[in-house]
């Protein structure tokens, strides 16, 4: 995500760092070419120019101009900039508690805009937090819209929490749905006192959209909203509609006086216009973003986080909470014991490597490590590739698994004709196994100095295969475009052979 936003910045900040010294036009110059960049993203014409306008007057204020490190300094004013217009530095609540329950959540949004699934993500988001939901059908236009949330409702009860998802729905109504004014507004009535009557903590309102913004839907929204005064409104819009987003997003707040927006189908934005326009045209604050096509690919908006990413400094915050929602604190001491000793085997290697597939997508979880998102930004991660080494590894005999220095030739041969894989790769796994095994006892062996050393050895070697020894070496995990350090090392090997 973000590539046009994140290429556009880099390249200004290399042409800001080549510079023994900057003027106040070098200033102006660079961003006019990040203003090329955001419009390019999709960014509000207004914004952009609102934007670049208030770094331009913070880079002068501050005297970059004369600084040593223009380049730097500038990245620092950037980013700064960025936070503000991505909502600022204020915490984001999420979805609030009152007493007595339950809190009112009025969701709206277009037809399309993913409306009914951001439901249940939501849905899966709060019982992860232990507070119990039901989900109301107040759609009743949309053809099998009732339907489809119970489906919805029933797949988030089934998610990690001990905190139920309830459905309510009267698929009675729909019938009378058109004929007669304030029939949702019914339904969601019925569905607060069944509500309280369970003692529910949060209930959730999927109300109609339509394709356009019309005074039939903004007049059902209204009467839903003066009726039971929800406590907190979300808009619903589709990141990847850029413009288009920012607009429908102005207008229902105009409306409604939203509490805030959901961008659905985020990880899908390479532009990144709308989560940078959103809050400074609307005023309404972005609360959470979709990630993922799963429920559980929902994440609070942290403006810093995201603008940490937009400028390809990674976000290690969100990986390190990624990777303790699915690893205990006792799972993984007692991992690094064994990475310590040298006993890691092949069932702890398929542990971790379930894990990681939990956490998302590897190309997105990779993204967040500081400077790997450009170098993933040509290569294509096929996630197929993992359910091969996950075969391989399930061909494996438990003593194999144990102690993979046991696999000869004749028992690749076996894995790779249980797997219906090739011996060769079963061969690049058992190594790139001994390897990774070997850097793990390394690391879990120095302290925090060696390990920084470590890492900046693997990073000088260049590319993904320095960084991600472990990953990236994956028998064919990568299958499009290559990484610096591959290049050059087929280009040596041929100069090689042409002088033999």
């Amino acid at each position: 995500m973000f590539d046009r936003l994140s290429d556009g910045f880099n390249n200004v900040f290399r042409k800001l760092s080549g510079r023994a010294e900057i003027t106040e036009s070098n200033v102006r110059e660079a961003m006019a070419d990040v203003e090329t960049a955001l419009l390019e993203a999709d960014v509000h014409y207004d914004v952009a120019k609102k934007f670049c306008d208030r770094v331009v007057q913070d880079a002068i204020g501050r005297e970059v101009t004369k600084s040593l490190k223009p380049g730097q300094e500038m990245i620092g004013i950037v980013n700064e900039q960025l936070i503000e217009f991505l909502g600022g530095d204020a915490e984001n609540p999420g979805i609030m508690k009152v007493a007595p329950g339950p809190t009112v959540v009025m969701m709206c949004g277009l037809q399309g805009s993913g409306k009914t699934t951001t439901c249940g993500k939501l849905a899966a988001h709060l019982k992860k937090q232990g507070r119990s939901v039901m989900l109301c059908a107040a759609d009743l236009q949309r053809p099998a819209a009732v339907e489809q949330l119970e489906i919805v409702a029933n797949q988030a009860n089934a998610m990690p929490g001990n905190a139920p998802v309830s459905f309510y729905s009267e698929p009675d109504k729909c019938a009378e749905y058109g004929k007669a004014v304030g029939v949702a507004v019914k339904v969601c009535q019925n569905a607060l006192k069944e509500a309280k009557k369970q003692n529910v903590d949060v209930l959730i309102l999927d109300t109609a959209g339509r394709l356009h913004i019309d005074d039939g839907l903004m007049g059902e929204l209204r009467g839903v909203n003066t009726s039971l005064q929800p406590q907190q409104i979300f808009l619903v819009v589709d990141a990847m509609t850029g413009q288009d987003a920012v607009n429908s997003a102005k207008a229902f707040h105009d409306q409604l006086q939203i509490d805030g927006v959901i961008l659905s189908k985020f990880d899908s934005d390479t532009r990144g216009g709308a989560a940078i326009s959103v809050k400074e045209v609307t005023g309404a604050p972005i609360r959470f973003i979709g990630t993922g096509e799963t429920l559980g690919d929902l994440e609070l908006f942290a403006p810093d986080r995201i603008a940490s990413r937009i400028l390809g400094m990674g976000d290690m915050l969100s990986l390190v909470e990624k990777a303790q929602e699915e690893v205990s604190e006792e799972e993984a001491l007692a991992l690094q014991e064994k990475m310590a000793k040298g006993e890691m085997n092949m069932d702890d290697f398929l542990k971790q490597l379930k894990t990681l597939r939990r956490m998302g997508p590897m190309k997105q979880l990779l993204g967040m490590l500081p400077g790997v998102g450009q170098a993933l930004k040509n290569v294509q991660l096929e996630e197929k590739e993992l359910d091969r080494v996950e075969a391989m590894i399930g061909s494996m005999t438990s003593e194999e698994r144990g102690k993979p220095k046991l696999i000869d030739n004749s028992r690749r041969r076996r894995i790779a004709k249980g797997c219906g894989g090739e011996q060769s790769r079963v061969s690049q796994l058992v190594k790139q196994f001994d390897m990774v095994s070997k850097m793990s006892k390394q690391m879990a062996s120095m302290g925090a100095g060696g390990k920084v050393s470590a890492v900046k050895q693997l990073a000088a070697g260049g590319g993904l295969e320095g960084m991600m020894p472990g990953l990236s070496g994956m028998p064919g995990l990568a299958s499009k475009g290559s990484t610096k350090s591959g290049g050059a090392g087929k280009k040596k090997f041929k100069q090689r052979k042409k002088r033999k």
